[in-house]
């Protein structure tokens, strides 16, 4: 049949309506079985091919991270896009490179801080995510002018009123770890930690404090050592505290890829974990189950942590209330095998 074929046509050559045509295009219910299959052979014989849809557009969320990407980011990242995924949405991952914040307030004055911002809200993002990321002022002031909903996990800066975030109950965390050294036998615990701005790190370092006190053991300043959550801090720190004069029999990471770095500065020592240094981890990634051996940790939900944080995220982007500006997951202690009684060295007892 030449010229093209319409609804019309379909429903002339049917004997129906052209409403009942477009039910069984849009596979409406309320049509008999037998004039559906009446319609759907016109359809065929015609060859009718209706107009294209107009494309549905999706929601939009930028995942954004500052630094190098490490086994704890990849696990939140991971629940960002599970998330995502249910909830029918695009995650966009992008890096951005960390700065001083110097370097921040330079920006800002001109007016390079919220040029990342304009792309976001051009590219029509819905609401952004960071993972432990520090914003510098313009930025936050950008967002907000642009009303682009933002939901940082773990900030690097200490939890400020106006972000919403999502977090892990870190000094609980911190807390149980050097509990749980100091019911082994303990006494000489050293923490080696992240950045001290970061408010997991407080956190972390205030809960292995607070039980240190609990316990009546002091603190040498010496044993608490603080850089970033990576392996190379821990192989640098680890070396440091355990060239010390009076070194500790057991450290407490303040995550599982600076604990790993700690065990690698104590082989090079010629001592054995545990036999000669008890050793702790945060986060429980994947490192933790493949080390030798296997390491004792804190385990803080991260995948869950990235599905709320993009719960979160879209519930601001509609207007909705939060609970709480702050969510704090909890964790708990995993011991495996890196942790131990106290040894009889010579040079750590």
């Amino acid at each position: 049949m030449s010229g093209r074929v319409t609804l019309a046509t379909v429903a002339t050559s049917a004997g129906v309506s052209v409403a009942t045509v477009s039910k069984v295009l849009n596979g409406r219910s309320d049509v008999s079985e037998s004039t559906r299959a009446r319609v759907q052979e016109v359809l065929r014989q015609h060859e009718y091919v209706g107009r294209r849809p107009e494309p549905v557009e999706r929601a939009t969320v930028e995942l954004f991270f500052q630094g190098v990407v490490n086994s704890y980011s990849i696990e939140v990242i991971q629940g960002v896009l599970e998330a995502g995924a249910a909830a029918d949405v695009d995650v966009v991952l992008s890096s951005r490179p960390p700065r001083s914040r110097a370097a921040a307030d330079r920006a800002a004055a001109g007016g390079r801080a919220t040029q990342w911002i304009r792309e976001l809200t051009a590219t029509g993002r819905r609401a952004a995510i960071g993972i432990t990321s520090d914003l510098a002022a313009a930025d936050l002031a950008a967002l907000s002018r642009a009303r682009l909903p933002l939901v940082v996990v773990d900030p690097i800066n200490i939890a400020q009123p106006e972000i919403t975030s999502v977090g892990s109950t870190n000094f609980a965390g911190g807390m149980a770890a050097t509990q749980h050294l100091l019911s082994l036998g303990h006494s000489r615990i050293a923490y080696l930690g992240g950045p001290p701005t970061s408010g997991c790190n407080q956190a972390r370092m205030n809960g292995y404090r607070g039980a240190m006190e609990a316990a009546g053991l002091a603190v040498p300043k010496e044993y608490v050592w603080l850089r970033e959550f990576l392996y190379d801090d821990g192989l640098a720190g680890g070396a440091a505290l355990l060239d010390l004069p009076e070194p500790p029999t057991a450290i407490f990471a303040g995550s599982d890829e600076v604990a790993l770095g700690v065990m690698e500065a104590a082989r090079a020592r010629g001592l054995r974990v545990p036999e000669d240094l008890s050793v702790v981890g945060f986060d429980d990634t994947q490192v933790a189950r493949l080390a030798s051996p296997q390491l004792t940790t804190i385990r803080q939900p991260m995948r869950e942590m990235g599905t709320v944080a993009l719960r979160t995220a879209l519930q601001l982007a509609a207007g909705e209330k939060v609970d709480s500006h702050h969510v704090e997951l909890a964790t708990r202690l995993i011991v495996r095998d890196s942790t131990a009684a106290p040894a009889r060295h010579p040079s750590l007892t």
